[in-house]
């Protein structure tokens, strides 16, 4: 009876386990998380939610209860161990976004509701791979955005006090104060309307081609060419981490293996060898000299032999 009783969780987690794990059940899912924003989007329409409102809410209300029912399963799978279900960060945001709406403040607040409703939608990063792999390469490209918006920041400034000494007069609206170039100068990074620009930038100095002219090619192309290349570095690093994450999983390191030594135990290793052998050097050399003469010319005149021997070669090669 004891048996059974321990057997039946074990059992359970097993099959909550191969459900989390089908295909098919992250597509539903997903599914379930494309609905739901549809329903939300749907909501914007007021002559519709005059109509349909009571339908909505009825879809809202089934898509929570599919959400509920899948952080169950997804608990279930981790009945042997309660604890690791939350040391996985999607099972936590999924329980605060499913939870959150039932707590006493947020429950009467349309706007919060709403946002969390909206939130539901980041679920479907956890469901695909590729997904995973996009926000986890957006992460790994932060510590190097950082740098990146710095160099922008310079680069506006520095050509935000030249746009206010060359246009600061005649354009006093677009350059007339340091923030206002600097926003001009951020909204041509689009490229929008530069053509007008610069034609109004040659009505009041000649230097307006040079000044345009470089900051197209510092800001709008090199800059943009860095912000590519700093994306695409961090997603492919962030690729090749999640195959060799796929790989670890699929082929377990088997656990008779033993790991292997670090550099400190192979040095340490390798100090023992050679007090081993500076101690034996002594009782080789006194065994060396405890044999007779005889014995020792034959050893020298083999060893001289052998050298003849090897030069013959060396000279017939």
């Amino acid at each position: 009876m004891k048996n059974t009783s321990q057997t039946s969780p074990r059992r359970l987690a097993e099959a909550c386990e191969a459900l989390v794990a089908a295909s098919w059940f992250s597509l539903a899912s997903f599914v379930v998380v494309i609905v739901n924003a549809m329903a939300l989007g749907l909501e914007t329409y007021g002559r519709l939610v005059a109509v349909a409102g009571a339908s909505l809410r009825a879809v809202e209300y089934a898509c929570l209860a599919c959400f509920v029912l899948e952080l169950l399963v997804r608990f279930g799978a981790h009945l042997d161990a309660p604890f690791g279900f939350f040391r996985d960060r999607w099972n936590v945001f999924d329980l605060v976004i499913v939870a959150a709406p039932l707590l006493p403040g947020v429950r009467e607040n349309v706007t919060v509701l709403r946002l969390l409703r909206l939130a539901r939608i980041a679920r479907a990063f956890r469901l695909f791979p590729s997904l995973r792999v996009i926000l986890v390469g957006i992460r790994r490209s932060l510590p190097g955005l950082g740098s990146f918006l710095l160099v922008t920041a310079l680069l506006l400034y520095g050509y935000a006090i030249l746009g206010w000494i060359l246009f600061g007069t005649a354009y006093p609206e677009r350059y007339g104060t340091v923030g206002q170039a600097m926003l001009t100068l951020f909204l041509l990074l689009s490229l929008d309307g530069i053509t007008d620009t610069l034609q109004a930038g040659r009505e009041v100095t000649d230097w307006a081609v040079l000044y345009y002219v470089s900051y197209m090619v510092a800001a709008c192309y090199l800059l943009t060419n860095l912000l590519v290349g700093l994306v695409l570095t961090a997603l492919q690093e962030a690729h090749q981490d999640e195959r060799a994450a796929a790989e670890r999983t699929a082929r377990p390191d088997p656990p008779d293996e033993q790991p292997e030594p670090s550099v400190r135990e192979q040095l340490a290793r390798l100090h023992a060898m050679l007090d081993d052998l500076e101690r034996r050097l002594p009782e080789v050399r006194a065994d060396q000299l405890d044999r007779p003469p005889s014995a020792r010319g034959r050893v020298t005149s083999r060893r001289r032999s052998s050298k003849r021997r090897s030069v013959k070669s060396a000279a017939g090669r």
